[in-house]
């Protein structure tokens, strides 16, 4: 999905901490805790065989671009930093309306660049983590080096619409927060057919509505949207994105086997499946996977 190249950027959107970190690893990669939870999801083996343990990448020293550079949609089609501030700002002309047509009111979630660790609401984390939401400050998080371990470990393909869609589903967890579901997951953790599957197949769904929509939801101030409608390649390349993601196939790379009874985020099929329900004329009531009889046929 490409940007609309005179759609103008405001980088204040995102906050950007890359080159802040401690430039050292940091023991248990992602913290104890943290590696204690997703052993007892996973289970150890798995874990280990992720090599979460390592403390993920070290920061550098800084970067020599500057995401104030950020001015366009020129910016976002060359490069990832600015990519994100316009699809934050995409998913914002979206979601607004969107909620307010159900009587519900949006906030904007926070936007935050980092490299090796940050400390955020839900404690200290580092780039093994991932991109995440954290409902206690209400901040999306973003190591944009994964984007490149999405493409040289996970497969998935490295064009924007893959890069996008993983703004766009954390993005999707904070509208659950805002819709009060996001704690669903808390008391069911994990499973094939647990709340925590069902509550990440639904921000994968979210994801979708967003992508379906975003060429036609004009940018604040403008009568052009941020972004160009999309190609049949651009949808591929979320999939893809969608597909690499999947508990199925993480733990075929890692263990060498799938265990459904560990799954936390669903299958592969069963996130493209959900992007899909989501894109094709989806509606936000038709994203509601908690009362759904077949996660594996929205």
């Amino acid at each position: 999905m490409s940007f609309n190249e005179n759609a103008r950027l405001d980088s204040s959107r995102v906050s950007d901490r890359r080159g802040r970190g401690k430039g050292i690893a940091v023991g248990g990669g992602l913290g104890g805790g943290l590696i204690l939870i997703l052993s007892l999801i996973f289970g150890s083996d798995v874990v280990d065989g992720l090599g979460l343990s390592d403390g993920g990448s070290s920061a550098g020293s800084g970067y020599s671009e500057s995401i104030s550079e950020c001015l366009d949609g020129a910016d976002a089609n060359e490069r990832l930093d600015c990519r994100i501030v316009g699809t934050a700002e995409s998913l914002d002309s979206y979601w607004g309306p969107a909620l307010a047509a159900e009587g519900m009111a949006y906030t904007e979630p926070g936007v935050v660049l980092f490299s090796g660790r940050t400390d955020t609401g839900c404690g200290s984390a580092t780039s093994a983590v991932g991109p995440f939401y954290c409902p206690a400050d209400e901040q999306t998080y973003y190591d944009t080096a994964f984007f490149d371990e999405l493409v040289a470990r996970y497969g998935a393909s490295g064009g924007p619409l893959a890069q996008e869609y993983v703004v766009a589903h954390e993005f999707g967890h904070h509208i659950q927060n805002l819709t009060g579901v996001l704690g669903a997951s808390a008391s069911d953790p994990r499973g094939a057919d647990s709340a925590a599957v069902r509550t990440e197949l639904q921000a994968d769904c979210y994801a979708g509505l967003w992508a379906g929509n975003a060429a036609s939801v004009p940018a604040p101030g403008s009568t052009e949207p941020f972004l160009a409608e999309l190609t049949a390649a651009d949808v591929q390349d979320a999939l893809s994105a969608a597909a690499a993601i999947g508990d199925d196939r993480i733990q075929s790379m890692a263990a060498g086997q799938v265990n459904p009874e560990s799954w936390t985020h669903g299958s592969g099929d069963q996130r493209q499946a959900w992007f899909m329900q989501g894109y094709d004329g989806g509606t936000i009531a038709s994203c509601n996977t908690f009362s759904a009889p077949d996660l594996d046929n929205p």
